[in-house]
């Protein structure tokens, strides 16, 4: 993550005239943030295998991760997250049907989402920007969403230098930090889990795609 994907990569994987993914061509599209936190969002992913892709806003674009089973919020789980291309800020709020045949087809909902607030330090105990904590392979932060609370981390277990070469990407594991009290526990059936945005499970996304609402009693 030494240098700043500008959303190249995002925009060469996908055709904009057959998905409703947004562009993000600049800042702009994304809307003015006023929030004083940086934004996350999970969204879940029924595409050629079901994930949860868990984003963090940073540096203007929104840094990405599939999580295959998903963030927890059980301290004893280390969870898998493979990092992806990163994404434009107005991702944060998409959700639809990318079309089969197109890059990552499948329906995508918006399980949860929020602010953060970075919590990395130094040895010294003084504050390290979020890029350069990402950069040097270990994270903290706190997660303030609908539906997910309290202390999280991302940690690099295998570094760049053993990719090198090999076309392989860096592993990184996403795990709850701190006292999980008074918090559910595990990860969600992705499958029965509704969106934040509409109320909708993924099923019942991909049936209406185009719903401007969601019709409870829909089967």
């Amino acid at each position: 993550m030494s240098e700043k994907d500008d959303l190249r990569t995002y925009r060469g994987k996908r055709h904009f005239d057959r998905t409703s993914e947004p562009r993000g061509e600049s800042t702009a599209e994304d809307g003015a943030r006023t929030d004083d936190e940086p934004a996350f969002v999970v969204q879940i992913h029924d595409a050629s295998s079901m994930h949860f892709d868990f984003r963090l806003e940073v540096d203007g674009v929104l840094k990405s991760w599939s999580v295959p089973k998903g963030p927890s919020t059980d301290p004893r789980d280390k969870r898998l997250a493979i990092p992806t291309e990163d994404h434009p800020l107005a991702y944060r709020d998409f959700e639809g049907v990318i079309p089969r045949g197109e890059y990552g087809g499948g329906t995508v909902i918006v399980w949860d989402r929020g602010t953060y607030r970075p919590t990395s330090h130094d040895k010294r105990n003084r504050p390290v920007p979020f890029g350069q904590a990402l950069e040097n392979g270990h994270a903290t932060f706190d997660l303030h969403g609908e539906k997910l609370h309290g202390q999280y981390a991302l940690t690099r277990f295998h570094g760049r230098e053993e990719q090198e070469g090999t076309g392989r990407k860096p592993t990184w594991l996403l795990v709850r930090t701190g006292s999980a009290h008074g918090a559910r526990g595990g990860t969600p059936d992705p499958r029965r889990a509704r969106s934040v945005r509409s109320g909708r499970t993924l099923r019942q996304l991909a049936e209406a795609p185009d719903a401007e609402t969601w019709d409870p009693e829909r089967r």
